[in-house]
C-alpha cells in the first residue's frame, strides 16, 4: 500500500464498471442534466447495517463480529511482522465500517508462457509496506522488499464488502447458465467462470476465492499479517524464516471463533438500497441496457436456498455477473490462477455512488472516464457511449449514481 504514487493513482475505491457490449445507441433524447437529491445519494445511514430479517442469534454474531473486523492488532497479539493495516476497519472505513479506504496497494504476479505464479512463496501477491517494530529493529526493514521474481506490477484500491454475503449465498449454477466462454451467441460478450477447486470462485478482483470466510481470512493474512486456521504461516520474506524474537505469537494467532465471527458481520452486512429516480434517471437505465452494459454488470441476480432467512432465495441487486472478461490490454496488470492479465471479475455496483475513484486501480476520478477505459469486451459498449450526446450520457451517470 504505497503512500505516494503517480497522479493517476493518488486516490482510491474501486470498480471495474460497465463491461458491456455493442448493441445499437437507443433512440432516447434526454435533457442537458439530471438533478439527484445529493443529500440522499451520498448519505451513509443506509449504510453500515445488517440485513433484515437476521434472527435474533445472527444478529448477534453480526454485532460480534463488528467487534473483531474492528480490533486493532499490535505485534504482542499478532500483528505482522509485515502487514498493511493493523485492523479490518482501517482499510474499509469509508464511509463506514465495510466501506472503503485511502490505501493503495501493490500487487505482483510473474506470468510466462501462459503459466501464472503469484509468488506467495517469496512475498507476494500482496507487497506489504509496513513492519512491525520488532522486525524493524532485527532486520532494520520498514517495508517488504519487492520479490525479485516480479515481472508486473498493479495497484488495488480497497473494495466495499457491502452485500457480499448475498453474493456468496448465489449458486454456482446461476453463475455459470451465464458463462459463454467462446461467445457461442455472438454477442461479444464471452465471459468465463474461475473454477477452483470444482467450484465457482468469485470474491476477489480477479475471482480467486470461493467462499467469504476463504477471502476473509487471506485479507488478515495478507493485509496484517494475523494468521488463522487456513492461512496458517506468516507470509515469507524472502524465504526468511521468522522465529519467535520478530513474531513472538504463537500461529494461528487469530481463533477460529474469531475469524468466523469477523465474517458473519461481513456475511450479514446489507447492501446501500438503490436510489429512485426521475425520468431522466429512467432514461440512463434504458441507456444501461441498449448500450449492453447490463450484459455483464447484470442488475439482479438470485440467491439459492439458505438456512439463514435474510440469504435464503432472495433477489440482489448486484450488477455483476461474476465471470472473469477480457478487459483489454489497457487495463491489464496481474495474472492470478487461471485468471490472465487481461481477465477480471465483473465487479458489482452495489455502492457505486459512494465511490470516490474507480475501476481496481483508482485510475479514473470520474464515470465517464472509467466507462471510456474500457476495452476487450467492453468496447462495443465504449464506442456506444462514446457516441452518445451530452444529454445522453448525462443521463446514463445519473443512473448510474443511484447504485
Amino acid at each position: 500500500m504505497p503512500r505516494s504514487l503517480p497522479a493517476t493513482l493518488t486516490t482510491t475505491l474501486a470498480c471495474c464498471v460497465l463491461a458491456c457490449s455493442d448493441s445499437p445507441t437507443p433512440p432516447v433524447t434526454a435533457p442537458a442534466a439530471f438533478p439527484l437529491d445529493v443529500a440522499a445519494a451520498t448519505s451513509s445511514s443506509a449504510l453500515d447495517q445488517p440485513l433484515s430479517g437476521l434472527s435474533a442469534s445472527e444478529l448477534n454474531r453480526f454485532n460480534l463480529g463488528r467487534v473483531v473486523f474492528e480490533r486493532l492488532f499490535d505485534q504482542t497479539t499478532g500483528l505482522g511482522p509485515l502487514f498493511n493495516e493493523a485492523s479490518c476497519a482501517e482499510c474499509h472505513e469509508d464511509p463506514v465500517v465495510g466501506g472503503t479506504g485511502d490505501e493503495v496497494e501493490r500487487h505482483v504476479s510473474n506470468y510466462s508462457g501462459g503459466s501464472c505464479d503469484d509468488l506467495s512463496s517469496t512475498g507476494g501477491a500482496v507487497v506489504q509496506e509496513r513492519t512491525t517494530p520488532l522486525l524493524l529493529a532485527y532486520s532494520g526493514l520498514s517495508e517488504e522488499p519487492m520479490p525479485p521474481a516480479a515481472t508486473v506490477l498493479a495497484h488495488r484500491t480497497t473494495p466495499q464488502v457491502f452485500g457480499r454475503g448475498l453474493l456468496e449465498a448465489v449458486s454456482d449454477a446461476q453463475i455459470l447458465s451465464r458463462a459463454d466462454e467462446f461467445d457461442a451467441n455472438g454477442d461479444g460478450i464471452s465471459g468465463r467462470a474461475h473454477m477452483v477447486g470444482g467450484r465457482v470462485a468469485r470474491f476477489g478482483r480477479k475471482a480467486t476465492d470461493v467462499t467469504l470466510v476463504g477471502f476473509n481470512a487471506g485479507a488478515f493474512s495478507n493485509e496484517m499479517g494475523v494468521s488463522n486456521s487456513l492461512n496458517p504461516t506468516e507470509q515469507p520474506l524472502l524465504n526468511w524464516p521468522y522465529d519467535n524474537v520478530v513474531d513472538p505469537v504463537a500461529d494461528p494467532e487469530l481463533s477460529d471463533a474469531d475469524l468466523n465471527l469477523a465474517n458473519d458481520f461481513v456475511r450479514f452486512l446489507r447492501a446501500p438500497p438503490q436510489l429512485a429516480g426521475g425520468k431522466g434517471v429512467n432514461d440512463g437505465k434504458t441507456f444501461f441496457t441498449s448500450l449492453g452494459c447490463a450484459s455483464c454488470h447484470v442488475p439482479s441476480l438470485k440467491t439459492g436456498p439458505s438456512s439463514v432467512k435474510a440469504l435464503n432465495n432472495v433477489t440482489v441487486a448486484a450488477f455483476s455477473d461474476l465471470l472473469l472478461h477480457d478487459m483489454g490490454p489497457g487495463l491489464a496488470d496481474i495474472c492470478r490462477g487461471d485468471a490472465r492479465p487481461e481477465e477480471f471479475r465483473t465487479e458489482p455496483l452495489m455502492g457505486l455512488r459512494f465511490r470516490e475513484t474507480f475501476l481496481h486501480d483508482g485510475r479514473s476520478v470520474t464515470l465517464d472516464d472509467a466507462i471510456m477505459q474500457h476495452g476487450g469486451e467492453a468496447t462495443g459498449a465504449r464506442t456506444g457511449y462514446a457516441a452518445l450526446k451530452a444529454g445522453q450520457k448525462s443521463a446514463l451517470i445519473a443512473y448510474l449514481s443511484t447504485l
